[in-house]
């Protein structure tokens, strides 16, 4: 049997491809929508993917199942719990709890595992050719390294009402029921990792087992004690934003994501037609160099999302293709470069990018304002805006600051104030940098603190040593 690991760091996100060597059948499970990657794997393996399949309607990516599905001709298998208010929208087999896909002698067995959402599945894996009991569990949003999946986001992104009581009692039963009857060897293979926002304390840790879980996770001494009412407790607190863009994965997840098919390589731009096309809105223009560069001047009205690790969830902070239909035009130094970066937003259904430039010379530029901490005090803000998450803003934060997560800016615009100067600010600037630029293209003035957070905690610090002295 093979069994690999996909791992997307922007969005903390692992994908797995199953293959069974006898045969040359794979399956994909939670595929994203660049597929070159499973194709590429699986050619490399002598394989062909006849099936793909993902463990819940995903909330912080858009499923590439449809897109594996148009390009391979495997079927499709998503699941058919949940009841009537969870079911997909596209075709494709429905799996219930204890139904199964067999690959040669591979046998996949889906396991109800609601929680994280009503729907969610967890894929028990039998290796036939090693032995006749299953010793892997794809576990999907259910079980992290060290953590479980956040049973609020469908209150918190999708519209729900207080879902996450539900949810976290339906955690509870999953665990007590599904996970923690497995025997303790089996590894445990989750769909994400540190950094994802679909849990508080995920681990790095690419996989685990089901006995480490049971003796170290936070949640062993609940169960051990049978208490529900403590579990919930301690899930539900402290949980991070979660990104407005969200409800927007739900929604094109449970309908079914566009399918892209091939897509041509981007190709350089003449900046005098960019500049012509600027002046009409017919495009938005992407900054994606670090947030020190972009002070130094940037194309006036363009976004700022840093090329790196985070295309894809800075993308999707500020770029929301229902209400903005322009095309993108990234800066990148080179085609590759570009291209990589459109593999990134097309996996948060950013899938409109008209070209790249490599440069911005002749295009219309300004300068990002803003204000050094020591000229914070007396400054005349309309608002003081902290963009970082609400548990680092309630661990300290600038006096009177009102706390909105970059992710969720521009969807809570009735928060700000209509007039007046807003200074903004996040930990150390990048995160504010992307959200500021967001909201000056959307009209409103905004000053950035230089250095954000940490350089104000820094003159904080240094004042109370001179008044010390």
């Amino acid at each position: 049997m093979l069994l690999e690991r996909i791992y997307d760091e922007d969005l903390a996100q692992a994908s797995y491809l199953i293959g069974c060597q006898a045969k040359g059948e794979a399956v994909v499970v939670d595929g994203r929508r660049d597929i070159a990657v499973y194709q590429s794997l699986a050619a490399k393996n002598g394989m062909k993917i006849v099936a793909v399949t993902e463990t819940h309607i995903h909330a912080d990516y858009l499923s590439g199942t449809r897109e594996l599905a148009a390009a391979t001709g495997a079927k499709i298998y998503v699941s058919g719990e949940g009841g009537p208010d969870w079911q997909y929208e596209f075709d494709g087999e429905r799996l219930f709890d204890g139904d199964t896909i067999t690959l040669g002698n591979i046998t996949i067995k889906a396991l109800h595992t609601p929680g994280h959402t009503p729907e969610h599945l967890s894929f028990l894996v039998t290796d036939g050719a090693f032995s006749d009991q299953a010793g892997y569990l794809l576990s999907g949003d259910f079980v992290f390294s060290g953590d479980l999946g956040r049973p609020d986001l469908l209150d918190e992104a999708a519209g729900g009402v207080d879902t996450r009581f539900v949810g976290a009692k339906q955690l509870f039963a999953s665990l007590r029921d599904k996970f923690l009857t497995l025997p303790d060897y089996v590894q445990v293979h989750p769909a994400h990792g540190a950094g994802s926002a679909c849990g508080k304390a995920l681990g790095a840790i690419p996989s685990s087992t089901v006995g480490y879980e049971r003796l170290y996770a936070w949640w062993g001494p609940y169960l051990a004690a049978n208490d529900e009412q403590g579990f919930i407790d301690e899930l539900l607190d402290g949980q991070p934003d979660a990104h407005a863009y969200f409800g927007r994965m739900k929604r094109e997840n449970r309908e079914g994501p566009a399918v892209m098919g091939e897509r041509a390589p981007l190709q350089e731009l003449d900046l005098d037609t960019v500049a012509q096309d600027l002046a009409a809105d017919k495009v938005t223009f992407i900054d994606t160099r670090p947030n020190d560069q972009v002070h130094q001047g940037t194309v006036t009205g363009s976004l700022n999302v840093p090329a790196g690790k985070s295309v894809a969830s800075f993308g999707a902070w500020v770029v929301n293709p229902e209400t903005d239909p322009n095309p993108l035009v990234l800066l990148a130094p080179d085609q590759d470069a570009a291209q990589d970066m459109w593999d990134h937003l097309v996996r948060v259904g950013i899938d409109k990018v008209a070209g790249y430039v490599t440069g911005f010379e002749g295009l219309p530029v300004s300068t990002p304002e803003l204000i050094q901490p020591e000229e914070l005090d007396g400054f005349d803000a309309a608002m003081i805006l902290d963009v970082r998450n609400r548990t680092e803003h309630s661990a300290g934060h600038v006096p009177g600051s009102h706390q909105l997560s970059g992710g969720r800016v521009m969807w809570h615009l009735d928060e700000l104030p209509a007039e007046g100067t807003i200074v903004s600010y996040c930990q150390s600037g990048v995160r504010n940098s992307v959200a500021a630029s967001a909201l000056r293209r959307a009209g409103y003035d905004v000053v950035e603190l230089d250095g954000s957070y940490a350089a104000w905690t820094a003159r904080q610090q240094e004042l109370a040593s001179v008044s010390a002295r």
